[in-house]
């Protein structure tokens, strides 16, 4: 019988995590239920513009990136390309995808320094780069085609050339029907994702159990998508206690738009998110308010985009309000 040796070392006993690469190309993982839910909704079109998209995002990170084509092995650019494909409509010209996504890791990351640097969420500045510069086209909604191999508009359209879908063919989002409109949309087709609108606004069910999945592999911060969708329900269930008829209630809220996909995908980027837990509870309670301002009393009928961006710019101010205090030094009032 051989002795086995055992080592005993003082602590703290570090645990090495998971790499940056493991952690992204876990993300793209959890993102291939969504992405298919997508395909199935809208048919090849979807395939197209997340396509496009994501080629537009790798290709100035593989010139650009510094590395070459290593650059790309940690899957970054590869998340920002297919985060913004699902936050556009089926039928958007794949140009126009194509340049979403360059834009997104150029201005959004590159101009910036590079992964780690960047302020805002990349794949939200592209979309929002293309909702001020193509505002038609990233807001026309293909109604549902009668076949699956059907495009869902002019994907094809050429550079610099209107889009000419019928207006017979576009229909309105849940949210449009519910601001412009007063109608809203049975709660179970917004679970499911049977309504019109963007990519990656099907089956909000399926992207929460996609980020349970993140959740349990620590490769998010719960708090964040929790205290989204907590002050979201709350403040939306106090509106519609208060008038029924005007303010919609917490499930069509939380189920309707981009909420679910913003919630757990844009707003948990480690790059662009607070470092303390205190400060996820503040910056996703900020997120779900603006959400629901912009929603409810704002020119657009969605404003997970908005709100996201508005509370990223706030992320420096937020870690150095919550930022614990170092055991041993004074606090506040000189205590210690």
């Amino acid at each position: 019988m051989t002795a086995s040796t055992r080592i005993v070392s003082a602590s703290p006993h570090i645990k090495q995590g998971d790499s940056t690469p493991t952690i992204m190309w876990s993300v793209v993982a959890s993102l291939v239920p969504v992405v298919a839910s997508a395909i199935y909704f809208f048919g090849p079109s979807a395939i197209l513009v997340l396509a496009a998209s994501t080629a537009g995002a790798l290709a100035p990170e593989s010139l650009l990136g510094g590395r070459g084509a290593r650059s790309l092995r940690d899957g970054s650019a590869a998340i920002t390309g297919i985060l913004l494909g699902l936050t556009l409509p089926p039928g958007i010209p794949l140009w126009m995808a194509f340049l979403g996504g360059a834009f997104g890791i150029g201005f959004g990351k590159l101009v910036f320094g590079g992964l780690g640097q960047n302020v805002f969420n990349p794949a939200l500045l592209g979309r929002a780069f293309l909702q001020a510069a193509f505002p038609v086209a990233i807001t026309t909604w293909p109604i549902r085609a009668e076949s699956w191999w059907n495009l869902r508009g002019d994907n094809f359209a050429l550079p610099l050339m209107s889009p000419s879908v019928p207006e017979a063919m576009t229909g309105a989002t849940p949210l449009g029907l519910m601001k412009f409109e007063q109608m809203t949309t049975p709660s179970w087709d917004l679970m499911l994702g049977t309504t019109g609108g963007s990519l990656g606004e099907t089956s909000g069910l399926i992207i929460l159990i996609c980020g349970l999945y993140l959740a349990a592999r620590r490769h998010l911060d719960w708090r964040i998508p929790a205290s989204i969708l907590g002050s979201v329900a709350l403040f939306s269930t106090l509106l519609h206690g208060l008038d029924a008829a005007r303010y919609p209630g917490p499930v069509f809220m939380l189920f309707s738009g981009g909420l679910m996909l913003g919630a757990v995908y844009m707003a948990t980027d480690m790059v662009t998110s607070p470092v303390t837990h205190r400060g996820c509870w503040i910056f996703g309670a900020g997120i779900g308010f603006l959400v629901l301002v912009i929603r409810l009393w704002g020119g657009l009928s969605e404003g997970v985009m908005y709100a996201i961006l508005l509370m990223n710019a706030l992320v420096p101010f937020i870690n150095r309000a919550t930022q614990p205090r170092i055991f041993g030094t004074l606090g506040v009032g000189g205590e210690s």
